[in-house]
């Protein structure tokens, strides 16, 4: 059986990466950090081994920023566009890709949030607004 390879890629493409294998856990974040990294109430994060990540092209377009006193949590982002890319953790024992910098679908799927006692006040579920196809006109 040919072993699942996924692409991923910043907002101006001048970085790409890939991973390979089944992914150790897909999940929403709910802290503060990641609220904060991702301007969003949750980061949607693919944790992979860090055997299994790969940097197509662009590495030198990978800026990284490490919280002093964070025992595993970074951030990656592309240099040039801004876009969140993904990252080792501190303890260099897993990869952290932001899902929406996917190009492929990782065929799996978010199995839990954490954190979700640190959600922002102003959360609401998804499934609970009114969904549009395109931005609505009024």
């Amino acid at each position: 059986m040919e072993q699942i390879k996924v692409t991923g890629s910043c907002l101006c493409g001048e970085v790409s990466y890939q991973y390979s294998g089944a992914v150790k856990v897909f999940q929403y974040c709910h802290c503060t950090r990641c609220q904060k990294f991702t301007g969003s109430a949750h980061a949607a994060n693919v944790i992979v081994a860090p055997e299994q990540f790969l940097w197509l092209k662009g590495e030198k377009f990978v800026g990284r920023f490490e919280l002093a006193g964070a025992k595993h949590f970074a951030t990656s982002f592309c240099k040039k566009c801004g876009s969140s890319l993904p990252w080792k953790t501190q303890s260099g024992k897993a990869v952290v890709i932001p899902a929406g910098t996917l190009d492929d679908n990782p065929e799996t799927q978010p199995v839990h949030n954490i954190y979700f006692a640190n959600k922002a006040p102003w959360y609401k579920e998804a499934a609970e607004l009114v969904k549009y196809d395109e931005l609505p006109v009024k």
